[in-house]
């Protein structure tokens, strides 16, 4: 099991009806064996460029936890979602070996030399 993050752009309308949607999307990922870890509703938004002739959409981020090879089906079924106007799905996983904690900058030490009045770096 891999952790991922799906954020899901949906339709500014359904903001009356927003339970029936999430729980559609939800569904999408416990069909395929995924477990929801954390779900975040950032609410309607102003998007920075049109979609689908909208220029607001209500953005819902989930983490959730799911074999990598099932990825696939759960993006073929958000594709085909009328809803859904625009989602990403991005591994924690590979964002978690790109930042290394807890490393600090290597500190640099001047040394004069006096005798060229060149000053060199040691690291």
């Amino acid at each position: 099991m891999r952790n991922y993050e799906i954020a899901v752009v949906l339709h500014p309308d359904l903001e009356i009806d927003l339970e029936s949607t999430t729980t559609k999307v939800e569904k999408i990922i416990t069909d395929q064996g995924g477990k929801i870890v954390k779900k975040d509703n950032w609410g309607k938004r102003k998007l920075a460029y049109e979609i689908k002739k909208q220029v607001w959409g209500i953005y819902v981020m989930y983490e959730i936890e799911i074999v990598p090879a099932k990825i696939r089906a759960i993006n073929d079924k958000l594709n085909i979602t009328e809803e859904v106007m625009r989602f990403l799905i991005v591994s924690l996983e590979d964002i978690r070996y790109l930042k290394k904690p807890n490393q600090k900058p290597a500190k640099k030490s001047v040394k004069a030399n006096k005798s060229t009045n060149a000053v060199e770096e040691k690291v």
